[in-house]
């Protein structure tokens, strides 16, 4: 089935869900900056979880189950810390971090809307990794090989194909 056309041909339904973003990118910069660090953890941590739902990179989550990671936000001086678990993340507030990335809220929303490649990111100094190597290295190298598949989410989440998608 073709997707349904809307507004003369100028938006597809469903409509992309990364052209979304922009719209997030200044209202999510307040929230980081007035919310308190450990209830945003929280709900950081349940919302990745879920979008994670139906992504290959979820297969490689159990290596690193149990390892601690802070984002320190330097410009907003504000910290996240999650908890890996083999299905995505928790707060991970309870003990220490493995591995901690540092940055600008900028480099952040750079690195989450893919809108500059990891490796120049990481490779620039812009964000840095600090704490276990091998640890930082394999979550550098999950970032780097995200191709989010909102298809394959929807067909996770609620059982059914997204008009167009590939059988």
């Amino acid at each position: 089935m073709a997707p349904i056309r809307v507004n003369a041909g100028r938006m597809k339904f469903p409509p992309d869900p990364a052209a979304l973003l922009p719209v997030l990118r200044a209202p999510l910069r307040v929230v980081l900056a007035q919310a308190p660090e450990r209830a945003l953890t929280l709900l950081l941590a349940a919302g990745l979880t879920h979008l994670l739902r139906g992504q290959a990179l979820t297969g490689r989550l159990p290596e690193l189950a149990g390892k601690h990671v802070s984002l320190l936000v330097s410009d907003l001086r504000r910290e996240l810390r999650f908890r890996i678990t083999p299905s995505g993340l928790a707060s991970g507030w309870g003990a220490a971090w493995d591995v901690r990335i540092r940055g600008s809220y900028e480099d952040f929303w750079r690195l989450a809307s893919r809108s500059e490649d990891p490796d120049t990111l990481f490779f620039q100094r812009r964000l840095t990794i600090e704490g276990e190597t091998e640890t930082g290295l394999m979550l550098k190298n999950l970032l780097d090989g995200l191709d989010y598949d909102w298809r394959a989410h929807v067909r996770a989440v609620l059982g059914v194909e997204l008009p167009g998608a590939p059988r």
